[in-house]
């Protein structure tokens, strides 16, 4: 199954401590969001994936911020099942092919997207899709590139997701609002569920 379609959302998630990884992941996968993104922006960010991947094995668990091939092969070993960047070059399109797990590259314009797809790729990540043009930009882009599809993640909230959602060229989108700093910290991840419940019943 295509990573665009096994949930509306994707939890994009910064962790500061790799304790409170497990219990997070295990509270975004109970309200119906088991496909997660640890960005790669913190020192204890693949620690984080390393935990999740050995200790909730029914999260499908993924790295974000992927800037460079190293970070796809530190990645990889830590256990992610999938990889986002938020742009690409054509050496890092190249590892991330390689690399033998799923992956989406970032866009933000049709040129990039027209690149992507001259490699076959038609699943891609729109980023960042409030300050880059928003719904209207994707509903523009679906009419001459109608077999390409996105996760569109930056600035999105569950008030504004469903609009994204009804597009037919989004299969979901990335939110950060999943995962507050706050929560994590005070581990209130009974409220991470709930956020994550609130999320999953989108679609």
């Amino acid at each position: 199954m295509s990573l665009l379609d096994i949930a509306p959302v994707i939890p994009v998630v910064v962790i500061d401590d790799p304790e409170t990884a497990v219990p997070m992941a295990r509270a975004l996968v109970a309200g119906g969001l088991p496909v997660i993104e640890v960005t790669l922006r913190t020192a204890d960010a693949l620690r984080a994936v390393e935990r999740i991947a050995a200790e909730v094995p029914e999260a499908v668990i993924g790295a974000g911020t992927i800037r460079t091939a190293a970070d796809v092969t530190a990645a990889v070993d830590a256990g992610a099942r999938f990889l986002v960047s938020p742009g690409s070059t054509p050496a890092l399109l190249d590892a991330l092919e390689d690399s033998g797990v799923p992956f989406l590259p970032g866009v933000a314009t049709a040129s990039e997207i027209l690149a992507l797809a001259e490699r076959g790729l038609t699943e891609m990540k729109f980023f960042p899709a409030e300050a880059a043009g928003g719904l209207p930009y994707l509903k523009a882009l679906g009419g001459p590139l109608p077999d390409v599809r996105f996760c569109p993640t930056g600035g999105i909230k569950l008030t504004t997701a469903p609009g994204y959602l009804a597009l037919p060229n989004v299969g979901c989108v990335g939110g950060s609002w999943l995962t507050p700093a706050d929560a994590l910290a005070s581990g209130d991840y009974s409220r991470i569920e709930k956020l994550a419940a609130e999320a999953a019943a989108l679609r």
